[in-house]
Parts: C-alpha cells; sequence; structure tokens
C-alpha cells in the first residue's frame, strides 16, 4: 500500500540534508517501508554510526488536523524519555533533529509482528509481562504545562481538563472526515453524542500522562531469546499525546489480551500502574476505541488507502460505535 504522504530523498539528497542540517553525512542502507505516514532510511553516518532518519511528509501533502507538527513530539518524547532512569522505557536515542526530520539510533531486536511466529508461548507471556512494565513507566511522565491533548501548537488541540481536549480532538477528526467524505458508518451527529455521553467517565481522569496510543506490535521491538527475553526499544511515538493512560490498551490490544486478568496488566500493576477496569474505566475505553476507528477510517482520504485496509478500517469503526452504544 502506497502513502501519498511519502517523501523521499535520493542518497545524494539524503546526504546533503545531514550535512547541512547535521553536520554530518551518511550513506543510504535502506529505506524502511513499514511505515505508512513518514518516510524512514536507515543509514550509516560517515563516522560508522548506524542510524534511521526520518523525514516528515512534504509541506503540501494532505495531513489529518492532528498530524500537523507531530515529528517534534517524537522529538519530544525522545527527550523526556531519555530523563528517566537509564532503561526503563527503551527506545532509539534521539541523536539530530530539524524541522522536518530526525535521526534516531538504531534498535537491537525485530518488530514484535515479525518475530511473533518464533516466540514460544511461555516467552510471548514474559514479554507481555514485561510490556505492561514499560508501558507504566512511560506513564509517569506528565505534561509539563499541565495540559491535555496534542503537544504540538500547530494542531490546536489542547485544552486544560481531558473532556474538552478529547471532544475537540474528536471534533477534529469528524471535521477530516467531512473534507475528505468519509464514510463513517454512522452521522457525524450520532458521534458527537457518543462522546457527550461519556462526559463523567472522561472527568474522572485528572492528571495529563503521556499516551503512546499506537504500541501496536510493529512499533514494539523484542528480543526473544528463550533465556533472557525483553523488550528493546518503543518506536513511532508522534501520535502521542497527554491524556488518560488507559487509552494504551487501545492500541495494545492489537497485541494480545489487555483484560484484568493479562500478562500486561499484571506487568503494568506490579510497576506501580493502576487500572481498576471500573464502569467508567470501561466506559473511556470504549471511547477511545471509537476515536482510534476514526483515525483509522478517515487517514485513509488524505493517505489513498482503498480495498482491504479501508474495509477492514470501516469495520473496526463500526465495531467501536456498536461497543459504545450498548453501554448505553
Amino acid at each position: 500500500m502506497q502513502s501519498l504522504t511519502k517523501r523521499r530523498l535520493s542518497a545524494t539528497e539524503l546526504d546533503t540534508l545531514l550535512r547541512e542540517s547535521a553536520g554530518v553525512g551518511c550513506r543510504l542502507e535502506e529505506e524502511l517501508t513499514d511505515g505508512w505516514f513518514n518516510t524512514a532510511y536507515r543509514v550509516r553516518f560517515d563516522d560508522g554510526r548506524p542510524a534511521v532518519v526520518k523525514l516528515a511528509p512534504p509541506a503540501e501533502a494532505p495531513v489529518l488536523r492532528y498530524e500537523h507538527g507531530i515529528m517534534a513530539t517524537e522529538a519530544m518524547v525522545y527527550r523526556r524519555l531519555a530523563d528517566l532512569a537509564e532503561g526503563a522505557v527503551p527506545a532509539p536515542e534521539l541523536l539530530y533533529q530539524g524541522d522536518d526530520f530526525l535521526a534516531v539510533s538504531v534498535l537491537e531486536g525485530a518488530p514484535w509482528d515479525k518475530a511473533a511466529e518464533q516466540l514460544p508461548p511461555a516467552t510471548a507471556s514474559a514479554l507481555r509481562h514485561e510490556l505492561g512494565v514499560v508501558t507504566a513507566r512511560l506513564h509517569t511522565l506528565t505534561s509539563e504545562d499541565g495540559r491535555y491533548g496534542y503537544p504540538a501548537p500547530g494542531a490546536e488541540l489542547s485544552a486544560a481538563d481531558w473532556r474538552t481536549a478529547f471532544t475537540a480532538m474528536v471534533e477534529a477528526l469528524l471535521e477530516d472526515a467531512a473534507r475528505w467524505d468519509s464514510d463513517l458508518g454512522v452521522p457525524a451527529a450520532g458521534i458527537r453524542a457518543l462522546v457527550a455521553e461519556g462526559g463523567q467517565a472522561l472527568d474522572q481522569v485528572t492528571e495529563p500522562r503521556l499516551v503512546h496510543f499506537d504500541l501496536w506490535p510493529g512499533n514494539i521491538f523484542v528480543d526473544g531469546r528463550a533465556d533472557a527475553p525483553r523488550i528493546t526499544g518503543l518506536i513511532d511515538h508522534e501520535r502521542a499525546f497527554w491524556g488518560d493512560p488507559a487509552a494504551e490498551l487501545v492500541s495494545l490490544g492489537f497485541g494480545g489480551d489487555v483484560g484484568p486478568d493479562s500478562d500486561l496488566v499484571a506487568g503494568y500493576r506490579a510497576a506501580g500502574g493502576r487500572l481498576d477496569f471500573s464502569p467508567a474505566l470501561r466506559h473511556r475505553l470504549a471511547l477511545y476505541g471509537l476515536y482510534l476507528g476514526l483515525i483509522l477510517v478517515v487517514e485513509c482520504g488524505p493517505r489513498g488507502y482503498v480495498g482491504d485496509h479501508a474495509r477492514w478500517s470501516r469495520d473496526f469503526l463500526g465495531e467501536q460505535v456498536a461497543a459504545l452504544r450498548a453501554l448505553g
């Protein structure tokens, strides 16, 4: 599937960009094609260091409102993670940053989605527990200005309380949906009503925590050796926002069980994370599933996604709407 947001450079152009912006040249080794938004290249700097260079979409590329300025968000997250105890949340090291690119160190291991078939059940269970621990540590990061929502000023999607911020985040997607004539399967007014009905549950969130919100297995690197399985890094933090840490369970659910008795939740609680699975929390989780479903459907417009992925996205959104309606 070819994304319309990709910005591609030749080896010479990439070398020039880094020399002019970071003062270091590079040799292009390969394009990393797993990402659907940014363009990523594996390179080797003149001094021999391997690195990954990520390029933001070109300025004229169509993007959703929440995506404005999100590369700066990723760089911010890497800096904040570096302030935690060493190894608390494994992630690439931010090496260089420009207005429209960043360069990070190369991680050991492999993305979980590619390693999954080689992981024995006991190893996968241990890794899910560790992922819960790492996620709880990630959620110790709090907003420096006390605001909720997306950090990038260009998105203009932050507020002093979580209900207001989340409502604005949903509204921005509905506006994007109208612009791209997205088939949501339900009127925008119906989605607004579902969000409004969850207002009291949203009000229970009283501190803005860092939420990655894209922790599907492809963004989690693992070393699956049976004698010492470990999480080697979390990547692609650009979609992070300040909000309810429980929202993380939505994308984590793509990798396995996230219920009260799961390995992941056990690890999360062991590291000090709190998840009570009260009716209010379950209501919020349904809202966050709706939000992710909206993203998946609406982004098909500007990125040109069609076929099976577009159909799967609409089905996913429909399931989230049905789950929320069932709560009523």
